[in-house]
C-alpha cells in the first residue's frame, strides 16, 4: 500500500500531525498498536488551575474525531517490526503487512524505565504508569492501598490520580540505591527535581517551601531536616528519607518494609519498619522509544535534559534521513501539549516538502508555538530541558548544518 504520509504513533504528537496534513488534503495512515488512538493522553487527569481540568480520555476522542471528520484512516492494533529504504521509498514492515511511503514520521512517544527490587516479580507490583491505565482509562482500582517506588514528576502527578479515584497512596519514597537506581535513590537530586511539581499541591507550606529551595545550600539544609515520615502532598507523604528495600508477600503483594535513609541515599541500619499494602507501583521514569529510528539508521545523542537517547533532529522536525520525521517524546520527554505542538510542526515541515500549502512563515509561527508551550508546561520532566534542545540544536548544526537536507 502507497500513502502520501505515514505516522507511525496515535498520540498527541502524531493526532495533531494526522490532523494538519490531512487538512491540507493530504492523505494520511496512522498505526499504533494500542487498541485506541491516544498514546499516553488516554491515562491523564489533572487539575491545572482551580475549576479547570486536563481530561486525556476527552482530549483524545475530540482529537480523533477531528482526524476522522478529515478522513485520516487509522490501522490500530497493529505493531511495527522493521524499517528500510528502498530507493525514494520508507518500506514498513507490520503484522498486518508492508506499507511504503516516502515521507515517514515517528510519533512513538516515551516508555518507562522500571528499576529491580527485591519482591518484585510478586503479582501486585506494577509500573506506575500501568496503575494510571488501569485507574483511568479501564476504570479498574490496581488496588486499595499502594506504595509508590520513584519521587519524581510522573509518580507524583500519577499518584494525586490515584488518589482521585479513590485508591489510597500509603507513600510515594525512594528505592534503594544501586547502579539501576543512580539519581533516584540520592534525595538531594530527587529534592531538585520534585521542585517542579511543587505548585501542583494544594499545600501551602509546599508551595512555599519550595520557592525557598532555590539554591544548593537551602537544599542541602532542607533536605537534611527532612521530616523522616515525609512532607504529605494531596495528604499522601513524600518520604525522600526512606527507602524501599524489599517488597513482601507470599503469594501476591503484602507490604513492603522501608529503611530510613542519609542524605546521601545510604540505608541506616536497623530502621526497617514494614508498611502494609496490596499493590507496589515502579516509577524509574520515562525514556524515548525511539528503537524505530535506529532501525531505520538514525543517528543518535544522549541528552540527559530530554530524557536518554535522542535522534538527531531539528527544530522543523526533520532527521538527517530524507523523508524521515519525529515529533512529541521520542524527540524528548515533555507534556502531551508541546507533543502536540511538535506534532504540526512535523505536519508542516512534510507539507512543505509536498507542495502543500505550507510556507516559512507558517512553519516558523509553529515552532514559535512549541516554544511558548514549552514555556508554560504545567508539569516539567527536566528543570534544563531548554538547555537539552539547544544542545540537540548545536549537535544538528554541527553536524548537517543549516543548509536544506532534501
Amino acid at each position: 500500500m502507497n500513502n502520501k504520509v505515514i505516522i507511525i504513533g496515535a498520540g498527541p504528537a502524531g493526532l495533531a500531525a494526522a490532523i494538519t496534513l490531512a487538512e491540507k488534503n493530504i492523505a494520511v495512515l496512522v498505526i499504533d498498536e494500542y487498541l485506541y488512538a491516544g498514546g499516553r493522553l488516554l491515562g491523564q487527569l489533572y487539575e491545572e488551575k482551580p475549576g479547570t481540568w486536563w481530561n486525556g480520555i476527552v482530549e483524545s476522542e475530540r482529537l480523533v474525531e477531528r482526524a476522522k471528520a478529515v478522513h485520516v484512516e487509522f490501522l490500530l492494533q497493529t505493531s511495527v517490526s522493521d524499517l528500510e529504504k528502498i530507493g525514494q521509498m520508507w518500506v514498513i514492515h507490520t503484522t498486518k503487512g508492508a506499507f511504503r511511503t516516502q515521507h515517514l514520521l515517528l510519533a512513538t512517544g516515551a516508555a518507562e524505565s522500571p528499576f529491580p527490587i527485591p519482591g518484585w516479580t510478586l503479582p501486585g507490583v506494577m509500573s506506575v504508569g500501568a496503575a494510571q491505565v488501569m485507574t483511568n482509562v479501564h476504570r479498574v482500582k490496581p488496588g486499595k492501598r499502594g506504595v509508590i517506588v520513584g519521587v519524581n514528576v510522573l509518580s507524583s502527578a500519577i499518584a494525586m490520580e490515584l488518589q482521585l479515584a479513590g485508591v489510597h497512596v500509603a507513600a510515594i519514597t525512594l528505592p534503594p540505591t544501586n547502579l539501576l537506581t543512580e539519581g533516584y535513590s540520592n534525595p538531594l537530586e530527587v529534592m531538585t527535581s520534585l521542585l517542579h511539581v511543587a505548585h501542583m499541591a494544594p499545600s501551602p507550606l509546599v508551595k512555599i517551601g519550595s520557592k525557598l529551595m532555590k539554591n544548593d545550600f537551602m537544599k542541602k539544609l532542607g533536605i537534611t531536616f527532612y521530616p523522616k515520615n515525609g512532607v504529605k502532598m494531596w495528604d499522601i507523604p513524600i518520604m525522600l528519607r526512606k527507602a524501599v528495600i524489599e517488597i513482601v508477600g507470599k503469594n501476591q503483594v503484602e507490604g513492603v518494609i522501608l529503611a530510613t535513609v542519609n542524605t546521601d541515599g545510604s540505608i541506616v541500619k536497623g530502621s526497617e519498619q514494614h508498611i502494609k499494602a496490596d499493590f507496589i507501583c515502579i516509577a524509574g521514569g520515562l525514556y524515548p522509544l525511539a528503537e524505530l529510528a535506529s532501525l531505520a539508521g538514525c543517528p543518535f545523542h544522549y541528552i540527559e535534559q530530554l530524557g536518554g537517547f535522542i535522534p538527531l533532529h531539528n527544530e522543523q522536525m526533520e532527521t538527517n534521513l530524507e523523508g524521515l520525521y519525529v515529533a512529541g517524546n521520542i524527540t524528548g520527554i515533555e507534556g502531551a501539549k508541546v507533543a502536540l505542538a511538535q506534532g504540526e510542526v512535523a505536519a508542516l515541515t512534510i507539507a512543505q516538502h509536498l507542495n502543500g500549502g505550507a510556507s516559512n512563515h507558517d512553519i516558523k509561527l509553529a515552532i514559535q508555538a512549541v516554544e511558548k508551550t514549552r514555556a508554560t508546561a504545567h508539569i516539567q520532566f527536566h528543570p534544563e530541558i531548554l538547555a537539552g534542545r539547544q544542545q540537540m540544536k548545536q549537535i544538528w548544526n554541527e553536524s548537517v548544518g543549516s543548509l536544506s537536507i532534501h
